[in-house]
Order: C-alpha cells, then structure tokens, then sequence
C-alpha cells in the first residue's frame, strides 16, 4: 500500500532524528578532551536560547508562560530535568571515555525497560512472549556480566534513566518544545555557575578558544533539540509499531561507530548483544500480534 505524504514525512523526520543520535557520539569525539561535565554544561546552556527560539517560532509563547503559572507542572519538570541530565552525563562520560558499544547497548535495552515500567506503573499486561523475551535479555545482561567479565552498569544506567523520563513525560501534558524549554531553564543556572565558576584547574570554558571549537559547543543546543523535534514530528504521524522498528537505527549507528573507533567487540559482546537483539526483536513482534479476546460470564 503506498504511503501518503503525511505517512512519508513522518517517516523522514523519525529516520532523521535517530540517525542525528546515532552520530551523536562522533560529535563529542570532535570535542577532543573537554571534561564530560563541560561538555554537559554546553549542551544545556545552549539548548535554553535553542528551545526560546523554537517557542517563539511556533507561537508557543503564551502557553510556554503559562506554565509558570502551574506549580505542579514545574516541578514534574524539574523531575525530568533531572533525568534526562543523569542520561546526558551518563552517555557523554561512556563516549569520551571510549565506551561507545556499552551506550549502544545501553538504547537496545531501554525498549524492555519501558515495557517494565508499562506494566509496573500504567497497568499494561505482557503476553507469555514478551515475558520470554524479558528473559532473554536478562540472559543477555547475565552473559556480559560473566563471560565477558563486566557488569553492564552504564548501559543499564542509561536504559533506567531514560526510561524513567520518558515515564514522567508520558504522565505531562505539555508540548514538546515548551517541556524541553522548561528542562533546560531548570538546569541552566547550575550549568552555567558551573562553566563560570566551578570549572577544574587548567581547564577553560571554551577549550583551546579556537572558533572552529567555540561553534562546536555552540552546536550543541541545536543538536540536541533538532532530533527531539524530528522524532515528535515523526511520532504524530506515524504508528507506535513503526517508531518501535525505527529506534534501533541510533543504537545499531553507535554499535558501528564504537567498533570502527577500535572497541573490543569480542565473541562475549556477539552472545550479549545477540540475546538481547533476540528478546528485543520477539517482544516487539508479540507486541504487535493482536489479543485473543477471552469470553466472560456475563
């Protein structure tokens, strides 16, 4: 059945936004050895002026204002502000640290996670698959643990943290660009005393101050709000089995990036990433097999 423009846009936008994060880690390499809590910093600091901008642009700004008249709102905010920056520190410090497989790894679990959380915190129900699936990509976690001989503590750090702000935006009823906005305010006093006042000895704000470095960091407001705008676009207009298929672009990008940078990828790392591709992959698909509805006494 061929695709209507509305369908076919969508589909370029959500492409698009995880292709910008899966090539996300080659752009904290080109920041060279800028500490990670720098690198942070900037990221948050220019995604304020970012988010203003596309506010203003999409006339948002009487309805961004008015969540300030809303309490409950704001601090629900500053919850996800929270983490969204744990998982921004978390990444950042597993890429210049040249643990780019152990972030991959840490996206192609984050599915499952959110499936958990589904069923913990909003009632949903796993089916026998799904459950078989969970199992063998604790298997997966299992096998990194023991063979390979390393816990996998940052990629399952990055799949809680993430899935816990996913959790809370799910639970906000706010625009995307107003709530990333809002985060990002919440967060940009302590990053910017941070760059003014609390950097390590011997390191400067803007690294060598060179202006090709300097319009690097700049880039990172607009790099980190252009995919969270591509994949809202891309999420109205396309089906929730379609954008489960579509995450796996940005983890398996990274995957070959880590590996093209010279990570050991050993036989242990195949079984770990292959069971948890293997549980991935059947709880996707049992999640889009209709229900069986079961008839009830009336």
């Amino acid at each position: 059945m061929p695709m209507n423009a509305e369908t076919r846009a969508g589909l370029f936008a959500a492409m698009a936004a995880y292709g910008l994060w899966g090539f996300l880690p080659l752009y904290f390499q080109f920041l060279g050895d800028l500490p990670p809590l720098v690198i942070l910093a900037h990221r948050i600091v220019w995604s304020v002026p970012t988010a203003l901008i596309l506010i203003i642009a999409a006339g948002k700004w009487g309805e961004f204002a008015g969540v300030f008249r809303a309490p409950r709102m704001l601090f629900t905010l500053l919850a996800s502000s929270i983490a969204i920056a744990a998982n921004w520190t978390i990444y950042i410090w597993a890429v210049t640290n040249h643990r780019v497989l152990e972030g991959s790894l840490g996206y192609y679990i984050n599915p499952l996670i959110v499936f958990l959380f589904a069923a913990m915190f909003f009632g949903e129900r796993f089916r026998p698959l799904q459950l078989l699936a969970v199992g063998i990509a604790a298997a997966g976690v299992v096998n990194q643990t023991l063979v390979v001989g390393q816990f996998p503590i940052v990629s399952l750090s990055l799949a809680f943290s993430f899935a816990v702000y996913g959790a809370i935006r799910k639970t906000t009823n706010v625009d995307s660009r107003i709530g990333f906005g809002l985060e990002a305010l919440w967060l940009f006093l302590p990053a910017l005393a941070y760059l003014v006042f609390f950097l390590p000895p011997g390191v400067a704000a803007f690294g060598s101050g060179e202006p090709g470095f300097i319009a690097l960091l700049l880039l990172a407001g607009p790099l980190t709000a252009t995919p969270l705008i591509l994949f809202a676009m891309g999420a109205r207009r396309l089906r929730m089995s379609t954008i489960g298929v579509l995450q796996f672009i940005a983890p398996t990008v990274q995957l070959f990036i880590g590996i093209a940078m010279g990570e050991a990828f050993t036989i242990g790392h195949a079984v770990t990433f292959g069971l948890i591709w293997t549980g991935v992959l059947i709880f996707t698909l049992a999640g889009r097999q209709p229900r069986i509805a079961v008839p009830t006494a009336d």
